[in-house]
């Protein structure tokens, strides 16, 4: 069913409310079985500077709108992808390779958002204060940022793209959106359903193409006040200088050291449930993901032998097949990078458990699959304990405390997300103050963030932005202070005061 969903699509840019020709374009390949799904277009910075117009003019009649029926066409949105929701999803599985049942989970996100965000029409609440002198009143207010440029990676093609481009909309600006090369059919799916939705022309533009050619664009283009990015350190860094010097404004969702901690009162069946969960759904390709588990040595040989016997279990293949678990690595460079790592771990003295190897036989010849794999007796210092390896690779690093726990899982440039499994309540409210994470799972793995909560991370994971939750309006409102003044006479702040 799914290979025939897009049979007769071409994907194009989306600007202006028009569906616009590029003339390169290069394909995009299903992970699971090397076939081209389809071809996008490869932009370039002309094709930018149309959108940012086209959003820039747009953009003044949006913001006129009120945030309540600006919220309405959210509300369409959310009730199209119910609609549709499983052949996106399986149009993502696609593309992306991901297993259906993440697929729809992450479907089911962008759901969430576009309603939890349509809610915020209603409720982008400023503040009333008492003024310091008489017949005076004293307000703030959330007021759009205007065109804004969204960033977005191959991972979760459709959940982060809703988690910026929502929150955007409502507040009353207008996007230009750079999808992934990898991953267009979302971006070209949900360009279509804003447009059935009813948003008005140039509120959302979609341009295809290269980081270099579009990204770079977006970035530097004088009438984009805001970037929001979610991607690489190294990419994001380079975006942040280029931001500052323009004194734009930029958000940044950047990588993940994860960890979850296994103390000696741990619920181990529960914990493994956690682990394997963390570590291999999504291939391991979560800035979530688990790639550590911080484990008490008092039932560190216990954990070992629960995972071998459940990794065992995993099934590995076409996403698209209801029966399995992991799916494919999202193209060749992931599998040599992932390839790298099990190498550096070996040279650093770490023990292979199981794992460690490109799956390339049999149905997983023509796809890109990489066997599930543990490392054991890692320390903290170790490569693959420090770096982001985004593959199904996780290192256990046995520790002889809860306060060592907390100092190796605390030990990395990263800060997204981190979790402990334990039965000690006096543990528990610790660890969720001293993890210096900016998401913390109690008995849980390290993923499975909701959309009403702050999402991001802090060191070298982000810049202090957030996604998703009522925080994510501040990345693209600005806060404006108004005074009025109704005693008839010029009255002077600081001075006037009896």
């Amino acid at each position: 069913m799914a290979e025939t969903l897009l049979k007769a699509e071409k994907l194009k840019n989306f600007i202006n409310g028009e569906w616009i020709d590029v003339n390169e374009m290069t394909a995009v390949i299903n992970p699971a079985n090397g076939k081209t799904v389809v071809d996008v277009p490869l932009s370039g910075s002309e094709d930018v500077n149309t959108a940012v117009k086209a959003a820039k003019k747009a953009q003044k009649e949006w913001a006129q709108v009120p945030a309540p029926q600006r919220a309405e066409v959210l509300f369409r949105v959310g009730n199209i992808m119910k609609e549709r929701k499983e052949r996106l999803s399986q149009l993502l599985t696609m593309e992306n390779g991901k297993v259906i049942e993440e697929a729809r989970g992450e479907v089911q996100e962008g759901i969430d958002m576009a309603f939890y965000m349509a809610g915020e029409g209603r409720r982008m609440f400023g503040q009333t204060t008492p003024a310091e002198l008489k017949d005076k009143f004293a307000m703030s207010q959330r007021c759009p940022v205007g065109v804004v440029g969204i960033i977005t990676p191959w991972n979760f093609p459709i959940a982060i793209a809703t988690w910026k481009s929502f929150p955007a909309i409502v507040s009353g600006n207008a996007v230009v959106w750079k999808p992934a090369t990898e991953t267009p059919i979302m971006a070209f799916e949900l360009a279509k359903i804003f447009e059935e939705a009813g948003l008005p022309k140039g509120v959302v533009n979609v341009v295809f193409g290269k980081g270099s050619a579009v990204g770079d664009a977006m970035v530097n283009h004088d009438d984009i006040r805001v970037i929001s990015f979610t991607g690489s350190n190294d990419t994001g860094r380079s975006i942040a200088s280029k931001c500052g010097e323009q004194l734009k404004k930029v958000s940044l969702e950047m990588g993940g050291k994860n960890a979850v901690i296994v103390m000696d009162d741990a619920d181990l069946n529960l914990a493994v449930e956690g682990i394997l969960w963390s570590a291999f759904g999504t291939s391991g390709q979560r800035c979530t993901a688990c790639s550590r588990v911080i484990v008490h040595e008092d039932v560190k040989e216990r954990l070992e032998e629960r995972l071998l016997v459940e990794m065992e279990k995993l099934t590995i293949g076409d996403g698209l097949d209801e029966s399995i678990k992991v799916g494919p690595i999202i193209n060749k460079a992931g599998l040599e990078k992932i390839k790298k790592y099990i190498q550096i771990g070996k040279d650093e003295g770490a023990k292979m458990l199981a794992g460690g190897y490109v799956m390339d036989e049999g149905n997983h010849a023509k796809g890109h699959y990489f066997a599930p794999t543990l490392f054991t007796d890692a320390t903290a210092d170790m490569r693959i304990s420090q770096e982001e390896i985004f593959g199904p690779v996780v290192s256990l690093v046995p520790v002889k405390s809860f306060e060592e726990a907390i100092e190796v899982n605390n030990g990395v440039e990263f800060g997204l997300s981190s979790s402990i499994f334990t039965g000690d309540v006096n543990r528990v409210f610790k660890a969720q103050r001293d993890l210096d994470t900016g998401i913390v799972y109690v008995n849980a793995g390290t993923t499975g963030a909701e959309i009403h909560l702050p999402f991001g991370g802090t060191k070298g994971t982000g810049n202090g932005h957030r996604d998703s939750g009522v925080q994510a309006l501040d990345v693209f409102t600005e806060w404006k202070a108004v005074y009025v003044d109704f005693s008839g006479k010029l009255q002077r702040a600081q001075i006037d005061v009896e």
